[in-house]
């Protein structure tokens, strides 16, 4: 009886293994590199008025084992990547040692996780082989003790080979997964390296030959977390811009000033004038001679050949706009000569 339950907790094991590495593989942090909240203007003279592109240098370069190697700015964390480090375009995180975003657990597979995916496709692809084993088995089994043929043993028990059948699929993927990284683990690269670097001939630093690569990356000692998923959220400190005097300010970029909400309400009231088919070649220029004023503005006639100075003060460009609404709304009216005479009157 103590074989027997000894037994089927070994044989439960057999899966729960596996579930509990998909857990570590999913919960770990994988390592992800803290983000700043500022470009590092410690390190180079900052030009604020210079392009983005253009105030930081592209790439560092670092000594690894004698070797020069590349570390490139990341403008998303505003931080420079370590070696092996990248940006990881789903999570948004720049992760140390990236080796590849997996949606099968939901996280990026990096330094610090590597090891807990690695021992997970390799546990499902042996549970797939066991899982297949023992149910040809028990199908044997049933052969033995019915003396039956394989036909009617697989219909005393079509389910045995429904789940053999599923995992005999699974192994394949499982399986050719387990060998790519066992390979990758050999030669001490990454997935992303294997298929950035796959037709180039630059050497690889980072391989210590087939043990110590084993040992570096599976038994070697994990790197704390950079981050901590329990600190408290500080708000940021905004950055006091720069002043610039009101004389540098050019016209165009005041949106707020009254002279372009005079302008605006004006070509709004020539859009009207267009739409009630008044003509504008009955205006002599003797009429539409400029009045001495200061706050008033030149503007184009609709329809003119010829720009034809215009004043008008803000009460009557008001007065003419809401006028012009109102015949248009009940209607277009014929004009009478008084109307021609002094086309400013409207009404």
């Amino acid at each position: 009886m103590a074989k027997h339950k000894q037994r089927r907790v070994y044989q439960v094991w057999k899966g729960k293994n596996v579930l509990l590495l998909l857990f570590l593989t999913s919960s770990q942090d994988p390592g992800i590199v803290p983000r700043n909240s500022h470009p590092p203007v410690e390190e180079f003279s900052y030009d604020a008025s210079a392009p983005h592109a253009l105030q930081f240098p592209r790439v560092k370069e670092v000594m690894v084992n004698g070797v020069h190697v590349k570390m490139k700015y990341c403008e998303t964390c505003m931080i420079y990547r370590p070696p092996r480090c990248s940006h990881c375009s789903k999570c948004d995180n720049c992760v140390e040692r990236f080796d590849h975003h997996c949606p099968w657990v939901g996280q990026c597979i990096g330094e610090r996780n590597y090891r807990y995916f690695f021992c997970f496709v390799a546990s499902a692809a042996v549970l797939c082989i066991y899982v297949c084993a023992m149910c040809g088995l028990y199908i044997r089994l049933l052969m033995n003790r019915g003396h039956y043929s394989v036909g009617k043993a697989i219909k005393e028990s079509p389910a045995s080979l429904a789940v053999m059948a599923y995992c005999f699929i699974c192994f394949w993927f499982v399986g050719g997964l387990t060998g790519f990284h066992s390979y990758l683990i050999v030669t001490n690269k990454t997935t992303y390296e294997n298929i950035k670097y796959k037709y180039s001939n630059q050497p690889n630093v980072y391989d210590h030959g087939c043990v110590l690569n084993c040992h570096e990356v599976l038994c070697k000692k994990r790197k704390p977390s950079k981050i901590n998923l329990r600190a408290i959220v500080q708000e940021e400190q905004e950055v006091a811009r720069p002043q610039t005097s009101s004389s540098n300010i050019r016209e165009d970029e005041a949106p707020h000033r009254p002279r372009a909400k005079v302008e605006d309400d004006l070509e709004m009231g020539l859009d009207i004038l267009k739409t009630t088919g008044r003509r504008t070649d009955k205006f002599s220029d003797e009429e539409l001679e400029p009045a001495t004023g200061s706050n008033g503005i030149e503007y184009r006639m609709p329809d003119s050949e010829t720009e034809i100075p215009v004043t008008r003060t803000k009460t009557e460009i008001f007065n003419e706009v809401r006028d012009l609404d109102l015949s248009v709304s009940n209607g277009a009216q014929s004009s009478s000569p008084e109307q021609e005479q002094h086309p400013d009157k409207l009404c």
